[in-house]
């Protein structure tokens, strides 16, 4: 698909927030006017770029799927990153999604243009107009590298999990893994025996505990296939159990020391060392940080050729890595685990609103938004997976879902209405999110006595929503215009 001059709706990114909202833009008008932008090659977003070892979903599948697009081709509960790329170029295809996005075209600058009520555009493709422009890069796109001393002069290979170079061959060598997060959790337990040895670094431990993952038997994909209705009793059934697991981090706190039993009781299962256990027991409540999913962590840790470093890496030095205790390891791969930026996304540097500022300077490192979706300043902008619409118990799809509905809404009542524009006012946002501050007080995501990566660098938690998801898409069931400065006609231009 090539771009044209002006589309009515502009889309960043074709990852699960993209392909959700075009396909129910679509869904409610065959013809609607609307194109994804894609900086990769194809759809998928993060499900496409990450394939390491390992890489998997730590969300039951049945749950972490679209509700209008059900599969019974999933193999596993958790499933694998080739089924989900597979199963977004599916959804994406069967939707007519597939022939709205315009892939290998990043979006480079976007401004708000008030006299003509438009977005300027610039993208590596070509320049447009678009009179709504709607963020779905996620929160999860753009891997953070820290800027480690010595870095630059590293004899050996270097890569983030995120942008795995497969055609490095890690058979043999001494391997540095940096960070112990959800990717470290998946990879390391599949590169430890080919590898000579693997150092990992820690600078946090996390609390861990089993992964229920099993493969679905034929008969059981049988009866899916044939019976909708066991597909739909199955993800209600997965839902309410989350939702009940979100209460316990949100509400009821007090029963988070018996999650903390059973991840002890798996690290006394699966580590012989009481030094190492020590190393990885945390001394921060269960949940304040993400709960690490995995049945082969713990022991490959416990394995004579990985060593557990508890600090972080200080610098390199020509083929070294050496520790905050200043000990030295020679290494020949150094791999960074160290996730994303989710508080700083640098799509937000790319748009400039009405007051010639930029979505990063108007939050200046710590987001925010009205219901996660839009922001004062900014007209006929929606972000999907935008602040405080991250979760630490359930599926963000369902989130997506929910953000799509309110923006195919705003879009609908936009023609219906012949309204130029949208913009969120600043009293509405402020309200709103003064409200979602004080939700998140009891949480254990602040007050779990840990540092974390919901918190902002003003300390401030502008990345996870404090309760039940069901009361979000309460709150986005229908567009609230009357929130909205709406201007019915654009501005005559002098």
């Amino acid at each position: 698909m090539k771009l044209s001059e002006h589309v009515e709706t502009l889309v960043v990114g074709a990852g699960f927030a993209g392909i959700g909202l075009v396909a129910r833009l679509l869904r409610d008008d065959p013809a609607a006017d609307v194109v994804i932008v894609e900086r990769g090659s194809d759809v998928g977003g993060t499900w496409r770029d990450n394939t390491y070892p390992g890489c998997a979903c730590d969300v039951p599948t049945s749950l972490y799927s679209f509700s209008f697009a059900p599969s019974t081709a999933w193999s596993h509960t958790f499933a694998r990153q080739p089924e989900i790329y597979a199963y977004l170029r599916k959804v994406a295809d069967e939707t007519g999604v597939a022939d709205r996005v315009v892939t290998d075209c990043e979006l480079v600058e976007a401004r708000w243009d008030e006299a003509e009520t438009v977005w300027r555009l610039k993208t590596s493709r070509g320049s447009l107009t678009a009179t709504v422009l709607v963020a779905a890069t996620g929160a999860l796109s753009t891997p953070s590298i820290p800027n480690i001393p010595g870095l630059d002069g590293f004899d050996g290979t270097v890569f983030h999990s995120a942008t795995w170079n497969h055609e490095h061959d890690l058979s043999g060598e001494r391997v540095a893994v940096i960070g112990t997060g959800a990717s470290a959790v998946q990879f390391v337990p599949e590169i430890a025996g080919a590898t000579e040895h693997v150092t990992v670094f820690q600078r946090t431990p996390a609390w861990v505990i089993p992964r229920l993952d099993r493969a679905f038997s034929n008969l059981e994909k049988a009866v899916l296939r044939r019976i909708p209705l066991a597909q739909k009793l199955r993800r209600g059934a997965v839902y309410t159990l989350r939702e009940m697991l979100g209460s316990m981090f949100s509400h009821v706190t007090s029963l988070l020391p018996l999650f903390e039993v059973l991840a002890k009781t798996h690290l006394r299962r699966q580590v012989r060392d009481p030094q190492l256990r020590r190393k990885l027991t945390p001394d921060f409540r269960i949940g304040c940080k993400r709960v690490l999913l995995s049945n082969d962590w713990l022991k490959t840790l416990d394995r004579d050729d990985v060593t557990l470093v508890d600090s972080r890496l200080e610098s390199i030095d020509g083929n070294s890595v050496v520790d905050g205790d200043g000990n030295t390891r020679e290494v020949d791969t150094i791999i960074f685990a160290t996730g994303f930026t989710p508080t700083e996304p640098p799509i937000s540097h790319a748009i400039t609103g009405l007051d010639g500022r930029t979505l990063a300077d108007h939050w200046d490192g710590s987001p925010a938004a009205y219901k996660g979706t839009s922001v004062a300043g900014f007209p006929n902008l929606f972000l999907m997976y935008g602040p405080n619409t991250n979760l630490g118990h359930s599926s963000i799809v369902y989130m997506l879902e929910s953000q799509a509905a309110y923006i195919a809404g705003a879009i609908e009542l936009m023609r219906r209405r012949d309204v130029a524009s949208f913009e969120i006012t600043r009293i509405m946002q402020d309200r709103y999110n003064e409200k979602i501050q004080h939700a998140l007080q009891p949480t254990v995501w602040n007050t779990g006595g840990c540092s974390s990566w919901y918190l902002d660098s003003h300390g401030r938690n502008s990345s996870l929503w404090p309760t039940f998801t069901f009361e979000f898409r309460s709150k986005l069931a229908s567009f609230d215009s009357d929130h909205y400065v709406t201007r019915r006609s654009a501005p005559v231009s002098e």
